[in-house]
């Protein structure tokens, strides 16, 4: 009986000192958790300075050349003298200038025969009729087809008209009519005769084409071709087709020296006048 109290008191004691452990370590823990971590040391910055490397240094200078020994003996105490003393550079020597070129002259071209000169242009000279062409031209009231006023033929037959055709056209009364009335025209007609020594002889102003006359920029008398070429358009259409043979002379005023103008040459008709290059 006793031997079981002093177990039971063992295993109590036991029991208290494990309980007493228990509640320590708990309190050991507890205090554990809530105490913070050790910091950790901090690790200082290191600092790198950067150093240039010392300069190399220079190579000395070449040693002078030796100064050559002068021709014969020399002196004992000249000797080191010489040899401490560079010797002076050379002269420079500048190349020769060379002479100045002389220019030389310029070949002379190949001799060209002369050109011939083109003979000057003839001058226009006025344009006469023969005495006999102007024997056989058709003129008012004389010769074949002369007519006058407006009844008459143009050259074909007498009795014909103007031209043929058995028309009562007269165009060569017509255009001596027409150009008796301008004075200008017949200061222009007796000026060119006076000029050109007609001596009552026609001006040929019409050949085919109008004739180049001098002091003229066109061919023809400017004025006197106008009035003609304007009473021939206005004339009849039978009028202006009536066939001409030979030259016909209009006389600008009354009088064996009067001056007078011839057109046509060959067989032609009014309208060709029209028609002729200027």
């Amino acid at each position: 009986m006793q031997g079981r109290n002093d177990q039971r008191r063992t295993v109590g004691r036991a029991g208290a000192g494990l309980a007493s452990l228990a509640v320590h370590g708990a309190i050991l823990g507890a205090l554990a958790l809530a105490s913070p971590p050790p910091a950790e040391p901090e690790s200082q910055p290191i600092e790198v300075s950067l150093i240039p490397p010392p300069p190399r240094p220079e190579p000395p200078p070449p040693p002078p050349p030796p100064a050559e020994a002068p021709d014969g003996p020399a002196q004992d105490d000249a000797a080191p003298a010489a040899a401490a003393t560079p010797p002076a550079p050379a002269p420079k020597i500048s190349p020769p200038v060379p002479p100045p070129r002389q220019a030389r002259p310029a070949p002379r071209p190949p001799e060209m025969p002369p050109l011939p000169v083109p003979p000057a242009p003839k001058a226009p000279t006025y344009a006469l009729l023969s005495a006999a062409q102007t024997a056989g031209a058709i003129t008012v009231g004389a010769g074949p087809g002369g007519g006058a006023g407006g009844a008459g033929a143009s050259g074909t037959g007498a009795g014909d008209g103007a031209g043929g055709g058995g028309s009562s056209c007269s165009m060569v009364a017509r255009l001596q009519t027409a150009l008796r009335k301008e004075p200008s025209i017949q200061a222009t007609v007796a000026q060119a005769s006076a000029a050109s020594g007609a001596r009552g002889r026609a001006l040929h102003l019409w050949d085919g084409q109008w004739v180049q006359s001098p002091g003229q920029t066109g061919r023809g008398l400017a004025g006197v071709r106008q009035a003609i070429a304007v009473e021939v358009a206005f004339a009849p259409e039978a009028c202006r087709r009536d066939a001409v043979s030979g030259h016909v002379v209009l006389s600008l005023a009354d009088g064996p020296g009067a001056p007078r103008i011839a057109l046509g040459a060959g067989r032609w008709r009014w309208s060709d006048l029209l028609e002729a290059r200027r």
